[in-house]
């Protein structure tokens, strides 16, 4: 047993038993390493990555490969979920290294001052394919720092400064000129390059990766081939095996070009986003299609990613019983139990064959002839026997795969991702009229505030897990909280909600945002930090920057505060070179300039003494309209909103744009036909 037995992160329980002997990131590591005058060897990963188990077998549970890394190195593991402060300024280390790149295991060899010589992702285990073997890598590093120390020592310290410089220059090269709707027509002209007319999705060959963040922008541009792309994309996807057919939720890629065989890891993080979207795409076009993806990804996430206390787990592994897929995928010999009229069917529908269609290549003796089930043809007509076999075989199926021994489930609470599933449970408990959506998500974010939030000190924890929490402070915890306080409010107008998003927004602006240039850092100042970094590019979850200039612009629309304006202003000046050259990189980002730059609109509700606030409310989410901001004229709110009263003692609703309203209504009915005759204004006019 080594260092890592008191974790709580299910990543470092998995290495306790390795012969490396493995520390945990922190003060003990560091400070031995100095002291013996040792480097470090950083690996970084997470629970449910593939290639990390792969890693794990082939090198760090070898007893030759413990023993060059013991001699040499003092060797941490670190879960990049826990920190992912650390990951990221090892991530860059690594794209400057290698010119781009990149994934995990994360591997880096670092100076005791924490600065890192020489880094690389998976390893196998003797040199092939172009890639060197580890142990050869490990023992020429450890023999390089014995003979040659001070020279590694000097190139690690020109290598830092380098890095530093060229992060500096990247924030100084911001143009001239003001940022305008061109830069939003570039954003969308860029994501519109290169995409998958055929398959959907970007990178035609794969893998392919749902990237929400650019979807839900290409929605909101209101260009009509980007919307019919995005629209493609879902359904590509909803189909396709990167989802559950049996149980609903996302896998988090696929490893081809057409969405079929998967990665089978799934994350909380990609849940919440991928609801949102098809929220959008259900919206748009009504198909009830969308609205059950939506549905059947909820269930799965409140039926298997709940912890009893109501907060959400991070993710499920891709494998069980050591191996790839074996929980979700079929052979033609897992059917036995079903009716031959079922088993038909379920074939048909499902795209199953004997010879399988996936493989898992990294695996010494991969199981054969599995089949990852996916809509072979969606169009396919059914009769009315055939469509009561399918449901009868699916039903089976399900309880067939309930008696497998199911995939691991990393069980640590991480409160940005939670913050991002309660967003999307409360938008989705209007839109579709789900109160026990509302319930869920009150619930995780009562756990979480109660839990993770030092209301004294007005300091968030990043994780809690097993009764333990953290104190590394990581901004996307704060600013996803920050959403999560916003979209409750904006589904409740209750202003507790509002009073509780100032104090996270107080928080993030103390802590993480840069007051002298704008943008938001990833961490604090700490000791354990080479870098202080600002993310560039909102991958399959978004910067801090992204989320945080987005969730400020929100909270000053409903209160007025100018300081939340004048940061969202700086936080553009501090990204317009990317803004300006490249703004698909950050599409939420230019989701929040469109924010900035296009007509305001606002719907308040006054509430009355009669019952129609939640009906209000669940009109105000069931039209498309992803500019408008919903607030109440109670709490911190802004001071127009405060004189808008209710009229006759009923609930009053007032469609406002740029400060100027229409005529307030008082029935649900009523404020339904402004809002789709409003949408149908806007749609006439972006098409």
């Amino acid at each position: 047993m080594n260092h890592l037995a008191q974790s709580t992160s299910p990543y470092l329980a998995q290495h306790v038993y390795n012969p490396v002997d493995w520390y945990p990131w922190g003060e003990e590591a560091i400070a031995l390493a100095k002291k013996q005058n040792k480097p470090i060897f950083l690996s970084i990963g997470y629970s449910t990555c593939h290639w990390c188990h792969v890693m794990e077998r082939e090198s760090f549970e070898d007893e030759a490969v413990a023993e060059v890394l013991n001699k040499y190195f003092i060797s941490v593991k670190v879960d990049r979920e826990e920190r992912p402060d650390v990951d990221a300024i090892y991530m860059a280390a690594y794209h400057a290294m290698q010119g781009g790149g990149g994934g995990w295991p994360l591997n880096m060899f670092l100076t005791p001052e924490l600065k890192p010589f020489y880094g690389g992702t998976y390893f196998p285990p003797q040199s092939k394919n172009g890639r060197p073997g580890f142990k050869q890598v490990v023992a020429h590093l450890g023999q390089a720092w014995e003979n040659e120390g001070a020279e590694v020592v000097k190139s690690a310290n020109e290598f830092h400064d380098q890095l530093i410089a060229r992060l500096q220059v990247g924030a100084a090269e911001n143009p001239a000129g003001q940022l305008d709707e061109s830069n939003l027509k570039l954003a969308v002209d860029q994501l519109m390059r290169g995409v998958d007319w055929e398959n959907g999705g970007w990178n035609a060959s794969g893998p392919k990766f749902p990237q929400v963040s650019n979807l839900r922008y290409l929605l909101q541009s209101g260009d009509a081939q980007a919307r019919q792309f995005v629209l493609l994309t879902c359904d590509k996807m909803m189909n396709g095996g990167i989802y559950d057919q049996l149980s609903g939720g996302f896998h988090r890629y696929s490893v081809d070009g057409i969405w079929l065989v998967p990665h089978f890891e799934k994350m909380l993080y990609d849940q919440a986003q991928l609801i949102e979207l098809y929220l959008d795409a259900w919206l748009i076009t009504g198909k009830v299609a969308y609205k059950q993806v939506v549905e059947d990804t909820i269930g799965y996430v409140l039926r298997e990613m709940r912890h009893e206390q109501g907060a959400f787990y991070s993710a499920q592994d891709a494998g069980s019983e050591g191996k790839e897929g074996k929980f979700c995928c079929w052979t033609m010999r897992d059917l036995a139990e079903l009716t031959d009229d079922q088993r038909d069917v379920v074939v048909k529908w499902f795209g199953m064959s004997p010879a399988g269609n996936f493989v898992d290549f990294s695996d010494p003796d991969p199981l054969p002839n599995l089949n990852v089930l996916h809509l072979a043809n969606p169009a396919m007509e059914l009769s009315a026997d055939e469509r009561n076999s399918l449901a009868d075989g699916i039903a089976k199926m399900r309880e067939l795969r309930a008696a497998r021994v199911p995939a691991a489930t990393d069980d640590k609470i991480l409160a940005d991702w939670n913050g991002m599933m309660i967003s999307s449970l409360a938008r989705a408990s209007r839109v579709l009229q789900k109160p026990e959506y509302l319930d869920a998500a009150t619930n995780a974010y009562g756990f979480l505030v109660q839990e993770l939030h030092d209301s004294e000190a007005n300091r968030l924890a990043h994780v809690w897990c097993r009764g333990r929490k953290d104190d590394s402070d990581q901004a996307l915890s704060y600013l996803h909280m920050l959403q999560a306080s916003l979209a409750i409010y904006q589904v409740s107008l209750e202003p507790a909600y509002l009073a509780m998003a100032i104090k996270l927004a107080d928080a993030s602006y103390e802590v993480f945002y840069d007051k002298e240039n704008g943008g938001f850092y990833n961490s604090p100042q700490r000791d354990d930090l080479v870098l202080r970094l600002k993310g560039e590019y909102d991958g399959a979850t978004p910067t801090a920057s992204s989320v945080g200039t987005m969730q400020f612009h929100l909270l000053a629309e409903i209160t007025g505060d100018k300081k939340w304006l004048e940061a969202v202003e700086k936080s553009f000046t501090a990204h317009q070179s990317i803004l300006s050259s490249s703004p698909a990189s950050m599409s939420l980002l230019a989701s929040a300039l469109d924010r900035q730059l296009k007509a305001k609109q606002h719907l308040v509700i006054a509430e009355g003494d009669d019952d129609q606030l939640v009906e209000m409310l669940v009109v105000a989410q069931q039209v498309y309209k992803p500019r408008l901001v919903v607030m109440g004229n109670q709490g911190a709110v802004g001071a127009f909103s405060q004189k808008l009263d209710s009229l006759d003692e009923k609930t009053t609703a007032y469609l406002c744009e740029d400060y100027t309203c229409k005529q307030p209504v008082t029935d649900a009915a009523a404020l339904r036909e402004i809002l789709q005759s409003d949408k149908a204004k806007s749609l006439l006019e972006m098409d």
